[in-house]
């Protein structure tokens, strides 16, 4: 981890402006496809929503602003961004996970049991590691959404969030729609353009 400079940082400007904001967050969906990636998880026996959130978190650590963090005023780098996803109990409850990242797909597919087992058999919220270097991130399979809000607590929040909608089909393909939301203090429609680039290359191979 690092800290920017903002003094010398080409978005000073940018950023003091977008950081004053009550609720500096503005989001996209993005529709992708993602044919490929079920089919290897069918065909491998393996979590199809491990499949794609590695592509993601794959794509999320490709992309420097989306490793941006306010940490009160300064901007703080880190190296890696885990995904804290959120997890349903078979009761139906939820909880919140930290899934370390690793860019091998079965060490994240490990990493992703484990949590799973860990938010099964733990009555507790909030996961013993936590921090701001990940991605907040929910999968919804039920409903086939086209927009998506998070919601804030009016406080100064960096952390990107994701929201990963049903799989449907639509003239031969496989299409699951994700919403982003991120702190324009930090990251603009560019580097979300090359997120989704990265991410459909991803779940392409």
């Amino acid at each position: 981890m690092k800290t920017l400079d903002i003094n010398t940082w080409n978005r000073k400007e940018h950023f003091q402006h977008f950081s004053k904001l009550k609720d500096p967050y503005f989001g996209v969906t993005i529709p992708f496809e993602v044919g490929n990636a079920y089919q290897y998880a069918k065909d491998n026996n393996v979590s199809f929503f491990g499949v794609y959130l590695h592509a993601c978190m794959q794509a999320i650590n490709a992309v420097d602003n989306l490793k941006y963090r306010v940490v009160e005023d300064t901007i703080q780098v880190y190296d890696t961004i885990h995904a804290s996803a959120t997890i349903m109990r078979s009761d139906k409850t939820f909880g919140f996970s930290f899934i370390n990242f690793t860019e091998d797909l079965d060490g994240f597919l490990i990493n992703l049991s484990n949590e799973v087992d860990r938010i099964e058999n733990s009555p507790s919220l909030f996961p013993p590691v936590n921090g701001l270097n990940c991605v907040h991130c929910s999968a919804i399979p039920w409903l086939n959404f086209s927009g998506h809000k998070e919601p804030v607590s009016g406080e100064m929040d960096s952390v990107p969030k994701l929201a990963f909608s049903k799989a449907v089909k639509q003239d031969n393909k496989l299409i699951m729609n994700v919403a982003i939301n991120v702190n324009h203090a930090l990251v603009d429609g560019y580097h979300l353009a090359l997120f989704s680039e990265m991410f459909q290359k991803n779940l392409n191979k």
